[in-house]
């Protein structure tokens, strides 16, 4: 059983060799530490993510940062340099599936496809396949920090390479990138894989070298009710922190009622503290980032791009200091770079003209604050309860038993038995509670809120409300109201 405990530096390096001899690429001489170390204390400010993130917070700015990723390094370039002149204040490179299920071989024949037929045949870039040299080429071509996004249950040697390549940023976590894009994968091994990852950066922060990490807010990205979003950051977060990570971006998707979504910004960041201060951790920097809609886009470009707009006005006003950006062309497909640079123009317009606003303070406000806090320390605190203190044995258990539960998603280690959906005002609050530590109170709270909307709309609480709210937004509604789901 995994332990909350930081690896000694003997185990970890034990572990490397194992992690390096994975695949051809992890022989690579440039993947010595030392050397690693060098060129990294060699990556200019502008380039360097945990320093511009400080900048940003210090500034109150909310920064912007597109989804994109080819596999063919020159197209790769010529991508970022695009997105770079369309404004984008931190550039991604968003890795491929097959790298994402650690299926080397089967991403270099997509890359031989692609160079064959000039045309992409990988959904990403396989940064493990192209190597610590192609990789800092990457770096050398562009004038913006750069981060590794991807999906990944085991990125130990995806980590290696990127950082060995002056990458400041990886996003993910052992629960974000499990939970939601793989099946098969237990939590105890995601939490050890990613153990090294954060291990790793912990040990490049012994050394000089600060290093970001991002945990994915948004796990399913479809009505997932804040308070499992916050409590999964937290535990990302915890874990990460035990081996020494030291700047941290924690994240929130989008889940349209504006009121609900400034409050999961504020909270996201108030509790990240607390639990990090709690556990002996007082030397974070804490960031936040709000990713846009993440559910059905209208197939309508326009309002693609007024659903752009909305999310863009909400991340500033909640303070977040960065934005994952969406396009026009979400509900077709892998969209164009022209598409792509058009939403970070959007996003970048509206939240200038935000800089100096903030989401008024109301008694709603507080009051959604004050429920969310509520849930989320039952939820933390079935989670060490489940450990006997111990917070990895507490998650591996906790999602064993139900305790944490993300809607929607494909694991077969995750319960499945909690389902959202709204009330009457666009709240997302939880029709089935599965077993989620939540005492009546809570309970009662959710219940009343979703009877209210259906006594409006003169239908019974049910799962179709589920089944239409997911719907709603594509269709030009946040709230799945029966007229809307003809």
């Amino acid at each position: 059983m995994v332990k909350d405990e930081k690896w000694s530096l003997e185990y970890f390096l034990e572990v490397r060799k194992e992690v390096l001899s994975s695949y051809k690429t992890g022989s690579d001489p440039l993947l010595d530490l030392n050397t690693s170390i060098e060129y990294l204390k060699s990556v200019p400010d502008h380039k360097n993510f945990p320093k511009k993130l400080i900048e940003a917070k210090k500034n109150k700015e909310t920064l912007i940062q597109p989804r994109a990723g080819v596999p063919v390094i020159e197209e790769h370039i010529k991508l970022l340099n695009f997105l770079e002149k369309a404004g984008a204040d931190f550039l991604p490179t968003t890795i491929d599936s097959y790298t994402r299920l650690n299926r080397y071989d089967e991403a270099e024949k997509g890359i031989e496809i692609s160079k064959e037929q000039n045309r992409a045949f990988l959904n990403g870039f396989p940064a493990v396949n192209h190597g610590v040299a192609n990789c800092r080429k990457v770096l050398e071509s562009v004038n913006l920090p750069l981060q590794a996004r991807h999906g990944t249950p085991d990125s130990r040697l995806l980590a290696e390479i990127i950082h060995a390549s002056g990458w400041t940023s990886n996003e993910g976590g052992a629960i974000s990138y499990n939970v939601p894009y793989a099946k098969n994968v237990s939590i105890e091994d995601s939490i050890f894989f990613w153990q090294y990852c954060d291990r790793l950066v912990g040990f490049y922060e012994d050394n000089g070298v600060s290093i970001n990490r991002e945990p994915f807010g948004p796990l399913t990205g479809t009505l997932v009710p804040p308070c499992i979003v916050i409590a999964v950051g937290l535990i990302e977060t915890l874990l990460a922190a035990r081996q020494g990570v030291k700047n941290i971006t924690v994240g929130y998707g989008q889940l349209g009622n504006i009121t609900q979504d400034v409050a999961g910004v504020k909270v996201l960041e108030k509790l990240t503290k607390y639990y990090l201060d709690k556990a002996g951790f007082k030397d974070m920097f804490i960031t936040t980032v709000f990713h846009q809609w993440m559910g059905g886009f209208p197939e309508n470009e326009t309002e693609a791009l007024s659903l752009i707009s909305y999310a863009s006005t909400v991340a500033a006003l909640s303070g977040a200091t960065k934005m994952i950006t969406k396009t026009s062309l979400e509900s077709i497909g892998i969209p164009t770079k022209e598409a792509n640079a058009q939403g970070i123009k959007i996003s970048k317009f509206i939240t200038r003209l935000l800089k100096d606003q903030s989401y008024p303070d109301s008694e709603e406000l507080q009051r959604e604050m004050k429920q969310l806090e509520t849930e989320v320390h039952a939820l933390m605190d079935a989670v060490y309860k489940a450990g006997k203190g111990d917070l990895a044995r507490g998650t591996v258990n906790a999602f064993r038993d139900g305790l944490l539960d993300v809607p929607f998603a494909p694991s077969r280690f995750n319960a499945n038995k909690v389902l959202p959906a709204r009330d009457h005002l666009g709240y997302v609050r939880i029709l089935d509670f599965g077993n989620l530590p939540f005492n009546d109170e809570i309970k009662k709270f959710h219940r009343e809120k979703l009877e209210e909307r259906a006594k409006e709309e003169n239908r019974e609480v049910s799962f179709q409300m589920t089944v239409d709210d997911i719907y709603a937004v594509s269709k030009g509604a946040l709230v799945g109201k029966p007229e809307h789901s003809k």
